[in-house]
């Protein structure tokens, strides 16, 4: 259907996903907003007593989504939810098939702003240099965001003589103090939404140590201030759980620029490691 200026009118469900567009979502509130798609158009005439029974959360989880959205409580919500509903609804495949499409959608797009970020590749390059020379470095990363940091700590030591995995909870602290003893001079942490109070602490820890701090996070990080380097890239939140693409492309990107700080180290240290996989049989024959 086209409006009046001859362009397609958006879908109810465009219509809805526009509404939940730019929020930071909890995982609860996710499920709620997947609900009001699967089940739209009875969903917005259920009161919010009904939707957290069918959804399986608290009704004060219910009005915290809907004044996460801006409106001043679930009633609000509702009443800008009927108009749409009431418009000719998509089917539940559609539902599910564009909700899904747009997720991927969103991490594109956090692509296409990593790499406009790129076109100026200094400021990774420069921290690229600084953390190829910081024997040991200390990568860190808990909860969500211990993958990422396991990921590029593993990518690391194939370039990096001392790369070392920090630990969690106090023992951090302990990881940190023999970092900072051995020569180190740099801290790596990843820190994805929902920032973990243990990161913060940490990363505390490591400035009185006297080492310096770059994190690689999302836009909205609320403790930036209390880093030396900040790296950002776009983290997808149309799903149940975050995904990382454009995070784990800048570290990779990070990983490559440490590569590139010292070639002829990342040489050697690259044919003495494809010289022992081969020995020791590592992977399975082409």
């Amino acid at each position: 259907m086209a409006d009046g200026n001859g362009m397609r009118a958006p879908s109810p469900t465009e219509r809805l996903l526009a509404m939940f567009n730019g929020h930071r979502l909890s995982p609860i509130q996710r499920r709620i907003a997947q609900y009001l798609l699967d089940h739209m158009p009875e969903a917005a005439f259920l009161s919010s007593v009904e939707v957290a029974e069918r959804v399986e959360v608290s009704q004060p989880s219910v009005t915290r989504f809907a004044v996460t959205l801006g409106f001043s409580g679930y009633p609000a919500l509702r009443e800008a939810l009927r108009p749409i509903a009431l418009s000719a609804p998509d089917s539940p495949e559609d539902i599910r098939r564009n909700g899904l499409q747009a997720a991927v959608d969103g991490e594109i797009r956090h692509l296409t702003a990593l790499r406009d970020m790129l076109a100026d590749p200094g400021p990774v390059l420069k921290l690229g240099r600084e953390l190829s020379a910081s024997t040991p470095l200390t990568v860190l990363g808990t909860r969500i965001s211990g993958p990422l940091a396991a990921y590029f700590a593993y990518g690391a030591k194939r370039i990096h003589p001392d790369i070392r995995l920090a630990g969690s909870g106090s023992a951090v602290n302990d990881d940190l103090l023999q970092s900072r003893e051995a020569g180190g001079t740099w801290v790596l942490a990843f820190a994805m939404p929902r920032y973990a109070a243990e990161l913060r602490a940490a990363l505390k820890c490591a400035r009185e140590l006297g080492l310096r701090t770059a994190v690689i996070t999302d836009v909205l990080m609320p403790f930036a201030s209390d880093v030396d380097v900040l790296l950002s890239a776009g983290v997808g939140s149309r799903l149940v759980f975050d995904s990382y693409a454009a995070p784990m492309v800048l570290a990779t990107v990070l990983l490559q620029a440490m590569a590139d700080a010292d070639p002829d180290r990342t040489q050697r240290r690259l044919d003495a490691y494809e010289q022992l996989a081969e020995r020791h049989g590592f992977f399975a024959p082409g």
